[in-house]
């Protein structure tokens, strides 16, 4: 894999007050970041590809590693959408991979089957809960809605989370995790969507839904309540990435940050943990400018939001007080892609001390560390 020299690119867009400094320098958290590093391939035994979800394990428990960096795969061997059925566990000091997950193709209380997407957590209690949005030939011609899969502390089903509610779970979860209870935020990308023949129309459906959890002792969580705080945003079914819509989750104090990838922005949920009701679109923190659809999403340690691009191979460093767009980082400048980097990106999450942040890199199925 061919590395990239870092570019650095300043911003002064949609700024509502003055920027606060960091102990870093003048360009933010991703000022502090010198250099990228290989960690591994993301690919298992199976030959499961294009990596999707980047989750740090909490908890050493089971196969369950404290550190190891949690990947899961959306398509199969073949490269076909949807089809994906792994999550792999690596080791970031050995770079060691190994198989934490192999979920049955066909799930009798998963409708339409598997197929592994960014919706991932792995909980304080060792529970491991993944989304799927499958697909039968690797369109959306013949995606089913899916639904979220638990998984004990050994890589096993051990229940499913379905309904009406419940259709195409897309986003990185964000998560309040108290032990015996959580709090689950899911994107929700397939009602609505058919066919990406042709061209597919945008369609205003998409939620984000809050799910709250009971966790018996011993026993899988159990879903106390759903409730939409969100609606109305834009999906659109795409042949090279399927789904095109609403990824990253991110809260903060009582807000949730989520990356509108049709609007091209990011919208605020207020009293996203209590609200009873939905917000509709939420409130426009930012919009456009280095923003080139906004896929996942994390909190850095000055907090700030780190944002991976779906168009370019870049992460955005935004301010969410104030909404400026601090800084744009290329992580991914492959030139195979046009812009560089297009459609490369996808996951993201901090390492444990805040010192850099992990990425996955979907044309070349790796990891990667910038620090």
């Amino acid at each position: 894999m061919r590395l990239a020299r870092f570019v650095l690119i300043a911003a002064t867009i949609g700024a509502a007050c003055p920027v606060v400094a960091h102990a870093t320098d003048e360009a933010g958290y991703l000022g502090s970041i010198r250099r990228h590093s290989l960690v591994t391939s993301t690919v298992p035994s199976n030959g499961d590809q294009n990596p999707y979800a980047v989750v740090i394990s909490p908890l050493t428990s089971g196969k369950l590693r404290q550190g190891d960096v949690m990947v899961d795969n959306f398509n199969d061997k073949h490269n076909l959408q949807g089809l994906g059925t792994t999550i792999v566990s690596i080791d970031p000091k050995t770079k060691s991979l190994s198989l934490f997950a192999s979920i049955p193709r066909h799930l009798p209380s998963c409708p339409g089957g598997v197929g592994l997407t960014t919706a991932m957590a792995v909980l304080k209690s060792g529970w491991v809960i993944v989304g799927s949005l499958p697909s039968q030939d690797g369109t959306t011609g013949t995606k089913g809605p899916g639904c979220l899969i638990v998984l004990n502390n050994q890589g096993d089903v051990a229940g499913t989370m379905a309904g009406p509610k419940i259709n195409g779970p897309w986003g990185n979860m964000a998560v309040i995790d108290n032990g015996k209870t959580a709090t689950l935020f899911v994107s929700m990308t397939g009602f609505g969507v058919g066919s990406a023949d042709g061209s597919p129309p945008v369609v205003n459906q998409a939620t984000v839904l809050r799910i709250g959890l009971s966790i018996p002792p011993g026993k899988p969580p159990v879903v106390t309540s759903q409730t939409e705080i969100a609606n109305g945003l834009g999906e659109q079914a795409d042949k090279d990435v399927f789904i095109i819509g609403p990824t990253g989750l991110c809260l903060i104090g009582s807000t949730l940050y989520v990356s509108d990838a049709i609007g091209n922005r990011i919208a605020a949920i207020a009293d996203a943990p209590t609200r009873t009701t939905s917000a509709g679109l939420g409130q426009d923190v930012t919009k456009d400018g280095l923003l080139k659809r906004p896929l996942a999403m994390t909190k850095a340690a000055n907090g700030h939001l780190l944002v991976i691009n779906g168009l370019n191979g870049q992460v955005v460093e935004i301010d969410p007080t104030s909404g400026k767009q601090i800084y744009a980082r290329w992580i991914d400048a492959n030139k195979a892609q046009t812009p560089p980097g297009s459609g490369d990106l996808f996951g993201i999450a901090m390492t444990p001390g805040d010192n850099g942040f992990y990425f996955v890199q979907d044309e070349t199925n790796t990891l990667v560390l910038a620090h």
